[in-house]
């Protein structure tokens, strides 16, 4: 169970979170049978991951009064985070806050439930180095990697649009509108270009709202990607490794004798000794006698 909300978790976009001065990218699963939430400001990142029997026990020690099972709990926590995640336009009733420490970061929920005040605390630690691989640097290199295809293939329909205007202008075809002549794409000039002008606003990180805005549907493709590469990886060598530890057919089986008939067609043949250290068997033919006639 706790394995898919870790999937699940790691196919879930960024979310970029203002809370008071705090700017914040989170991202949460939510299921009957837990959550997991990832918290990151930049410079450090936070991790939480709990199953119904921790749900159950901090409700109890932050709401007195309140009674539900975990199920109706989660439910709960889902409904106020999801607008605060995904859908901004209807913002969240529940308000938000968060206090960082030494020993990590607790996101503070205080809303309502059943008429009555509820109240939750994530306690999030330091994400482990492995987490934060799985969460950021692979799929960011993926993104990368795959924006910079993206841009060899548009440079390559660049030239192949500017093979066809130059065949169009040897059989006499003229631009009605000088307005939209371009000039032919040289890409080498064009990143050069880019370099010198777009590159320090392109790549202003600031407080991670652009790419949580702009990125999250290649980063979410990107990971699901990933993720199927590795359970095909991981289905190829159990495969490979069950079939080289399973049993041959004929190992540990007791060979059969063979016996063979008492007459044979064929030439016979019997063994014989050879001399020497190895002594080894070697199958010479023996001679057919010939017939005896009646006067022979």
């Amino acid at each position: 169970m706790m394995e898919e909300l870790e999937q699940d978790l790691l196919l879930q976009p960024w979310a970029w979170l203002q809370l008071a001065e705090n700017s914040l990218l989170a991202k949460a699963s939510i299921t009957k049978h837990g959550y997991a939430l990832l918290i990151s400001d930049l410079q450090q990142v936070w991790h939480e991951q709990v199953d119904t029997s921790v749900v159950s026990q901090r409700a109890k020690e932050l709401n007195k009064r309140l009674t539900a099972p975990p199920a109706a709990l989660l439910c709960h926590l889902d409904e106020a985070l999801r607008p605060l995640f995904k859908d901004s336009a209807h913002p969240s009733k529940a308000t938000f806050s968060c206090d960082r420490g030494e020993e990590g970061l607790i996101l503070r929920v205080q809303s309502e439930l059943s008429g009555l005040p509820f109240n939750w605390h994530f306690h999030c630690i330091p994400a482990s180095s492995s987490l934060v691989s799985q969460h950021l640097i692979h799929p960011l290199m993926g993104v990368s990697l795959a924006l910079q295809s993206h841009v060899r293939e548009l440079a390559a329909l660049l030239r192949m649009k500017d093979l066809e205007i130059q065949a169009y202008q040897e059989s006499g075809a003229v631009l009605s509108r000088s307005r939209l002549k371009t000039e032919p794409f040289e890409e080498n000039s064009f990143l050069e270009q880019f370099m010198a002008e777009k590159l320090p606003e392109a790549c202003a990180v600031g407080d991670g709202k652009p790419f949580a805005m702009s990125l999250q549907s290649l980063y979410v493709a990107v990971t699901k990607q990933q993720i199927q590469a590795r359970q095909a990886h991981k289905g190829s060598g159990e495969t490979q490794a069950s079939s080289s530890t399973s049993p041959r057919g004929t190992d540990n089986q007791p060979e059969e004798p063979v016996s063979l008939p008492s007459t044979l067609s064929e030439p016979e043949y019997e063994p014989v000794a050879a001399s020497g250290p190895m002594h080894r068997a070697q199958l010479v033919k023996s001679k057919r006698k010939k017939p005896r006639g009646l006067f022979s």
